[in-house]
């Protein structure tokens, strides 16, 4: 169980790492979007500060799986995102759904096996 956990926790921080550094320090040029994909793109732009948000949260938890340090915290923090990411790929641009159902199994799967942790969170003493 603990060489899985390893696993998933590196390439779930490796794949967090490359796209926030990718989208961060535009490395790639943007692809052509079309339709609902552009207009929600357009509207994340918009904001000017959560393109920014999500990519530093993504960066500093791909850090987080990749060293093993602070796995527990970087699972909270990254959930929301893991969800909007799923839920993205449902509704809107289905093409990349197989790696969003992916990394939410491997964000399930840390926040079992780090279940014991956050025992605490739930005491009602």
């Amino acid at each position: 169980m603990k060489i899985s956990m390893i696993i998933v926790r590196t390439l779930m921080g490796f794949m967090f790492l490359f796209s926030s550094i990718v989208v961060l320090f535009n490395l790639i040029p943007q692809l052509e979007m079309k339709g609902n994909v552009k207009v929600f793109m357009d509207g994340i732009k918009a904001s000017v500060y959560l393109l920014p948000l999500i990519k530093v949260t993504e960066l500093l938890c791909g850090l987080a799986f990749i060293s093993g340090r602070f796995v527990t915290l970087a699972t909270v923090l990254i959930f929301p995102i893991i969800i909007n990411i799923l839920l993205y790929h449902l509704f809107i641009g289905p093409e990349g759904l197989p790696v969003a159902i992916l990394l939410f199994a491997g964000n399930l799967f840390l926040a079992y096996y780090y279940c014991n942790n956050y025992r605490s969170l739930f005491n009602t003493k």
